[in-house]
C-alpha cells in the first residue's frame, strides 16, 4: 500500500511538474508573440533591412497602383523586403494569409515587380496602397521604423499573439528568387510563418490565399488543388453536355502561346490533364525572351500572330501574358486578315452564355455585366440592347471593375486588355446549390441550375485568370458548336485609336462618369463633343496617366480613317486646352 501510494504521489509530481513547463512554454510563446511587433522589434527589422538598400535606392519615387510596384529588377531588394515586412502586418491585421507576388506581368523580362493579395484573394485594398507607398519610399531607418509603428499602433497590433501567414510566390524571371528571399526575410523577421510556393501564376497565388482562408469550401489550399478544382469542373460540364469533341463548327484544336513565361508551364499541366478534350500546340514555352514579340500584350497592342506561331485559317490562337492574368484569342481568315478577339469579345460571350443559363433555371438572380470606357461601343451595344444584360462602367483599373461586380448576384467583368473574370455573391451560390438540390424542380431547370454551380467552380473568382478563362471560353465555344470566326462575328468591333498627349503637368485634367467625362480643364469636354459629333458613330473620351504626365486619348468611329481623324483632333484640343509640350499632334 505504502509503496502504491508513494508511486501516484510521484506521478502526481510528475505531472505537476510537465504541467508547469508546459505552461511556461505557453507562456513564453505568448510574450514571444507581444514582441512581434514591439517598437524595439521594428528598430531590428528596419536595421536588418539596411543590406537590401544600394545607392540607387532613393532615387526615384515608386508607387503602388492596381498592378501593385513595377520598376528595373534591380531597384527593388528593399521594396521587397519591406513589402514582407507589411504583408506580415496585413496577416495580422485581417487574422487571416495574405499573399505576396513577385511578378511584373506583361512587362519586359528586365523588369520585376510585387502586389500583395488579401485574404479573399482579392487586391490589396486602397488605403493600403497609399501605406505600400509610404512604406516603400521611406528614406531611411527611422522614417520607416515611424511609418510601421503607425500601422502596429493604428490597428492595435501591440499585443498581436497569433503568427501571421504569407504565402509568397513569383513568375519566371531570373531576378524572381532573390527578390522572393527578400521579401520571405521581411515577413520572417515580424513572425510570420512564410509558404513559399515557388514559380507559380499570379492567379495561383490568388487561388491559393483564398482557399486557405475558405476552410476549404475552395479545396486544398495548394497548386494541386486549384489545377483540380478547375479541371474537375471542365470535364464534369463535358460530360453533362454529352458532345463529340468536335462539335459543330467547333474544333478541338488550339494553338497556345505562353509568352516565354510561367503560363506555358501551367498549361502544359492542363494540357496532359484534359487531353481527352482539346489538342494544344504549344509555342513560346520559355525558349524565348519573357513578352518579347509574344504574349497577350504584345498582340493586343500590334494587333499581330505572337512571333513563332503558326496559324491556318479559322484555327484558334490564344495568347496570354507573362503572369498569366490576361489572355485574347485571334485568328486568320481566307484573306489572310487578322482577328483579335479581345477582352470585350471574351465578355460578351461568358455573359451571354451565363445569362441563357439563369434563364433556363428560372432563378431570380441580377447577372450584370461591367466595363470600362475603353470598352468598344459594339460590344457595349450587343451585350445591352441584344442579350439584355445590364452594363454598368467604371473607371480604368481592375480593382474598379472588381468591386462593382461585387454588387451583382453574378457579376461579368473584362478590360479590353484580357483581364477579367466571374464573381458569384453568396446569395447566388446559395440559390444555385438549392436548385441543383431541389427533387421538385423540373429537368431542364436542374441541369441549368447545376450547369451554373460547375461554372462558378471552373471559373477563377479571386482575380483574373488566363488559364481558367481559357477552358471557360473553350466549353462555351463548344457547347455553342461554334467557330472562332462564329464567335467574332456575333457583332463587329468600331474601328478605335489610341493616343497620348505629353503635357506639363497631368493633374490639371480631372474626368467623371467612369472618366467618359472631362471636367478640366473648361471648354476641353466641349470641344471634344463638337468633335465627335462630326463622325458617324464617334466617340472620344480623355484621361490622365496615373504614372506619367501624358492624357490619354480613346476614339472610335465607323471606319479606321475616321477614328485616326477624330483621335488626331481631339489629340490637338488636349493639347491646346492642358498645356501640352513637344510638338503639337
Amino acid at each position: 500500500m505504502y509503496v502504491l501510494i508513494s508511486n501516484n504521489f510521484l506521478l502526481l509530481k510528475a505531472s505537476q511538474t510537465a504541467l508547469r513547463t508546459v505552461s511556461q512554454h505557453a507562456r513564453n510563446f505568448y510574450f514571444e508573440r507581444l514582441k512581434m511587433f514591439s517598437k524595439e522589434n521594428l528598430i531590428n527589422a528596419a536595421a536588418q533591412g539596411e543590406k537590401y538598400v544600394n545607392s540607387n535606392s532613393f532615387k526615384f519615387t515608386i508607387q503602388y497602383g492596381t498592378a501593385g510596384f513595377r520598376e528595373r529588377a534591380e531597384k527593388l531588394p528593399h521594396v521587397l523586403y519591406r513589402m514582407g515586412l507589411l504583408a506580415a502586418l496585413r496577416a495580422s491585421v485581417k487574422r487571416a494569409a495574405v499573399g505576396v507576388m513577385i511578378t511584373a506581368s506583361h512587362n519586359p523580362e528586365e523588369d520585376n515587380g510585387v502586389k500583395l493579395c488579401d485574404p479573399q484573394g482579392e487586391m490589396l485594398e486602397p488605403e493600403w496602397e497609399v501605406i505600400a507607398t509610404e512604406i516603400a519610399n521611406a528614406k531611411n531607418q527611422t522614417e520607416l521604423v515611424e511609418l510601421l509603428t503607425a500601422v502596429v499602433s493604428r490597428n492595435s497590433l501591440e499585443d498581436a499573439a497569433q503568427s501571421p501567414f504569407v504565402f509568397v510566390g513569383r513568375d519566371t524571371r531570373s531576378s524572381s528568387p532573390s527578390l522572393a528571399d527578400a521579401a520571405i526575410e521581411g515577413a520572417k523577421i515580424l513572425g510570420a510563418e512564410v509558404k513559399d510556393i515557388g514559380i507559380v501564376s499570379t492567379p495561383i497565388l490568388h487561388f491559393v490565399v483564398a482557399s486557405r482562408n475558405a476552410s476549404g469550401e475552395l479545396g486544398k489550399p495548394t497548386e494541386e488543388g486549384y489545377f483540380y478544382r478547375i479541371t474537375s469542373a471542365f470535364e464534369r460540364l463535358k460530360e453533362m453536355e454529352n458532345l463529340p469533341r468536335d462539335n459543330g463548327n467547333y474544333k478541338s484544336e488550339l494553338n497556345f502561346d505562353g509568352a516565354n513565361g510561367v503560363g506555358a508551364q501551367k498549361m502544359a499541366k492542363f494540357n496532359e490533364m484534359l487531353k481527352q478534350w482539346l489538342n494544344v500546340t504549344m509555342y513560346n514555352t520559355g525558349e524565348g525572351r519573357l513578352n518579347f514579340s509574344c504574349g497577350a500584350d504584345f498582340v493586343k497592342v500590334r494587333q499581330c500572330i505572337p512571333e513563332g506561331v503558326k496559324l491556318f485559317v479559322d484555327k484558334r490562337g490564344v495568347s496570354v501574358d507573362g503572369d498569366a492574368d490576361r489572355i485574347v484569342y485571334f485568328y486568320t481568315d481566307s484573306s489572310n486578315q487578322f482577328h483579335l478577339l479581345d477582352g470585350d469579345k471574351i465578355a460578351t460571350l461568358v455573359a451571354g452564355h451565363l445569362m441563357d443559363l439563369v434563364a433556363a433555371s428560372k432563378l431570380k438572380l441580377n447577372l450584370g455585366l461591367v466595363q470600362t470606357a475603353y470598352a468598344n461601343g459594339s460590344s457595349t451595344e450587343y451585350i445591352s440592347k441584344t442579350l439584355k444584360v445590364p452594363v454598368a462602367c467604371v473607371p480604368t483599373g481592375v480593382k474598379h471593375l472588381h468591386h462593382k461586380a461585387l454588387e451583382f448576384d453574378i457579376g461579368v467583368y473584362f478590360e479590353a486588355n484580357g483581364h477579367g473574370t466571374v464573381i458569384y455573391s453568396q446569395k447566388s451560390t446559395n440559390l444555385i446549390k438549392q436548385a441543383v438540390e431541389d427533387t421538385n424542380l423540373g429537368e431542364t431547370e436542374n441541369k441549368a441550375a447545376q450547369k451554373l454551380l460547375l461554372f462558378g467552380e471552373l471559373i477563377n473568382q479571386t482575380v483574373g485568370d488566363a488559364l481558367s478563362d481559357l477552358l471557360l471560353v473553350e466549353t462555351i465555344l463548344h457547347a455553342k458548336g461554334w467557330s472562332i470566326a462564329d464567335w467574332d462575328t456575333a457583332y463587329t468591333d468600331l474601328p478605335s485609336r489610341q493616343l497620348k498627349v505629353t503635357v506639363k503637368d497631368r493633374n490639371v485634367v480631372t474626368t467623371t462618369d467612369a472618366e467618359r467625362k472631362c471636367v478640366l480643364p473648361e471648354k476641353l469636354q466641349d470641344k471634344i463633343d463638337a468633335t465627335v459629333a462630326l463622325y458617324e458613330k464617334g466617340r472620344a473620351f480623355v484621361r490622365p496617366s496615373g504614372t506619367e504626365d501624358v492624357v490619354r486619348v480613346y476614339a472610335e468611329a465607323s471606319s479606321k480613317s475616321q477614328a485616326d481623324c477624330l483621335a488626331d483632333e481631339v489629340a490637338r484640343a488636349v493639347y491646346d486646352l492642358a498645356g501640352g509640350t513637344g510638338g503639337r499632334p
